[in-house]
């Protein structure tokens, strides 16, 4: 495989992280003779032919900037036939000899369907949501956690002072991975998550009425947005206990900000790494983690793996709660 200019875009939801990935293909490429073409708007830039000439100064200064300088957007029209034959053709008119894609599942299997029409690709995991079974870790996880964190640490500010009840919801899709790490970091009264099947009397109720026993006066819920509504799970907790509890849905903000030293760094590694595949004559793979080191896997592969939630951290979680409501710490 004789590599001469690759292509790089970011697609789907947006990852702290994701421009430290943009900086380290370009210039690792660029390092080994490769030119790189920045395609904006993910697959949909593809087949707008919506594209950016990529240099080390055009990828300057934004290793600490969240987002994607290369924007992102979801592509109905990659999902055709028609439009996939028209992203081809852009590849063709732009001489691109592979494409680099950061970004999550969906991202991936676009990756894999361009693929089977002769583009190598290799693909980079960024999602907040942690949930890709291909890696261990996936782009702007941990700056999520910490946004969440942060933001959390400030609500049980003003619950304390009030004496109240918050229900937080952060995001995660259908995967708990962010709410649990979330839950055991900010000590939370209890967290429900998708891969857990909720007793709500057990698991919600009866730990508020165990930690109002012990003499708390402040309660904090945790909720994965695929476990159900905080809205809703504020209005059984009010229903059931007549306690009013105040609800906040965090959203979009923890996809925001400047990714922390661990996306930086392992963005760099994984950008790196993406490029040294092409370059090795190798494509059509994607860039993980295992046990913190650098792995490939083929896209078909890659895609079949699945990732399960750590249970043992979810047994953590009841057993610091168990301490909570005992002692009051």
């Amino acid at each position: 495989m004789n590599i001469k200019r690759i292509g790089v875009l970011t697609s789907g939801g947006d990852a702290p992280g994701m421009n430290a990935a943009v900086r380290a293909v370009v210039r690792t490429a660029l390092s080994c003779g490769i030119e790189c073409i920045g395609i904006r708007r993910g697959w949909q830039g593809l087949i707008n032919a919506d594209f950016v000439r990529l240099d080390s100064a055009s990828v300057g200064h934004i290793l600490s900037r969240g987002g994607t300088i290369l924007f992102t957007a979801r592509s109905e029209d990659f999902m055709t036939e028609k439009g996939r034959e028209r992203a081809v053709m852009t590849c063709k008119m732009l001489g691109l000899d592979g494409i680099v894609a950061i970004g999550g599942d969906g991202t991936f299997r676009g990756a894999l369907e361009l693929s089977r029409l002769g583009i190598p690709v290799v693909g980079i995991p960024a999602t907040i949501d942690n949930d890709l079974g291909c890696s261990n870790y996936t782009i702007g996880f941990d700056s999520a956690c910490n946004t969440a964190i942060e933001c959390i640490d400030k609500l049980r500010d003003t619950m304390q002072s009030h004496e109240r009840c918050s229900v937080v919801e952060v995001m995660g899709r259908n995967a708990g991975f962010l709410a649990l790490y979330v839950g055991i970091a900010v000590g939370a009264t209890a967290v429900l998550v998708p891969e857990h099947e909720e007793d709500f009397q057990k698991n919600v109720i009866e730990k508020i009425q165990a930690s109002r026993l012990a003499g708390n006066t402040h309660f904090m819920i945790v909720v994965a947005e695929g476990a159900g509504s905080a809205v809703e799970i504020g209005k059984q907790i009010k229903e059931t206990i007549g306690i009013e509890p105040r609800v906040t849905v965090l959203g979009h903000i923890q996809r925001g900000g400047s990714p922390n030293a661990r996306d930086r760094e392992i963005a760099t590694r994984m950008g790196y790494y993406a490029v040294m595949a092409f370059a090795e004559g190798r494509g059509n793979t994607i860039i993980g983690t295992k046990e913190g080191d650098i792995v490939e896997i083929p896209i078909e592969e890659a895609l079949a793996m699945k990732k399960h939630l750590q249970m043992e951290r979810y047994k953590i979680m009841e057993a610091m709660q168990f301490g909570h409501t005992a002692n009051r710490s």
